[in-house]
């Protein structure tokens, strides 16, 4: 009982841990890339050419870093020291989603292929199910968002009062973070701003391993069949944890024991889609930019309406996905065939952006 206790009491001890650790590398990475802004302007205009340079961008650093987020906070970083338009901080964004989703597949697939311990179905199951449920709502969303966002930024253009001068907002750990930089010099700060903002998304992750997921199973458990109830817990779960390692890894087990069904999955992980991007909200306040909270919230909002369209017409398209994620399973041609895909994407992005932009 006394282990316990202690071990809740670190818990708590390090929430406030994180979320400092968290300010600090925002703040740092903020600062970081507007001194950095004159060299890394000179690459970016080499390799990152127009918006699809962006996308691909954001979906390859997903890959390499195997975080979305941390690569949305570069993203929001490279706006603030205006190395990045509106539209393309919005595609490397919204590349970040697409490739993030990507990785569950291919550690599934490595997995598969290095041990063979399980079936091909058994290894990605999951992860094929998690990218089909993102793609079909951040593909059209990314497309609306992009259509909508010169319209949206119109209404909080400077001059209409809605977000002149930022939002007043400072982050404590300024006068360090600019010390920090002048010390060291700019480079060498994003790159610990890049290592502390990993650090801290992942010492969260390891909070939350000590959860007592057993009673949130239970809580939870009895609700899957309740469509928006469903969506409802997992965007709360992922948006409160800014962790979709955790809202996801807390119903494996009763997917894998075949206690939930995919098509009752389906609304709980696009709750979950939705809520993976508060994180990134909190960093656009945290860099006090208009434009990148504007941008977020309109990927965010383009996202919902895509969910909640697919809510609304839960059945036939549970039906759909379902029957694609059957297909990439059922046939190992058809899904290596998928692999390659996942791994060319976000460079046909890049060459679109080299040879269009």
């Amino acid at each position: 009982m006394l282990d316990g206790l202690a071990s809740s009491w670190r818990q708590v001890a390090g929430v406030p841990v994180v979320v400092l650790s968290f300010l600090f590398a925002v703040g740092l990475l903020g600062a970081g890339t507007e001194a950095a802004a004159p060299l890394l302007r000179e690459a970016f205009v080499r390799y990152v050419v127009g918006d699809a340079g962006a996308l691909g961008f954001g979906w390859l650093g997903a890959y390499v870093l195997t975080n979305g987020s941390v690569v949305a906070a570069v993203a929001l970083s490279l706006s603030t020291a205006g190395l990045l338009g509106p539209s393309q901080v919005f595609l490397m964004v919204a590349g970040t989603r697409l490739g993030g989703a990507a990785i569950v597949v291919v550690v599934g697939a490595l997995d598969y292929f290095q041990k063979e311990r399980y079936s091909l179905q058994q290894s990605v199951s999951l992860g094929s199910l998690t990218f089909l449920l993102t793609h079909s709502v951040y593909v059209p969303a990314t497309v609306v968002g992009y259509v909508a966002l010169p319209v949206v930024r119109g209404e909080f253009a400077p001059g209409t009062g809605a977000v002149d001068g930022g939002f007043g907002l400072s982050n404590p750990f300024s006068p360090m973070t600019s010390a920090f930089v002048d010390a060291v010099g700019p480079g060498v700060a994003v790159v610990v701003a890049v290592g502390a903002l990993f650090g801290s998304l992942t010492l969260f992750d390891r909070l939350l391993s000590g959860v007592d997921v057993a009673t949130l199973r239970e809580l939870v458990f009895d609700r899957f069949e309740r469509t928006w109830v469903s969506f409802a817990i997992g965007l709360v779960v992922t948006s409160a944890t800014t962790s979709v390692a955790f809202s996801l890894g807390v119903i494996v087990p009763l997917y894998n024991r075949g206690y939930v069904k995919r098509e009752g999955l389906l609304p709980y992980v696009l709750g979950a889609n939705v809520g993976t991007l508060f994180d990134t909200l909190v960093a656009a306040f945290v860099l006090d930019s208009p434009v990148a909270v504007v941008v977020v919230l309109t990927l965010a909002v383009a996202a919902l309406l895509a969910t909640l369209v697919a809510l609304l017409a839960m059945e036939r398209y549970a039906n759909v996905v379902v029957g694609v994620d059957d297909l990439l399973l059922e046939d190992r041609r058809v899904f290596l065939a998928f692999l390659a895909s996942l791994a060319v994407a976000p460079f046909v992005f890049l060459s679109l952006g080299l040879a269009f932009g």
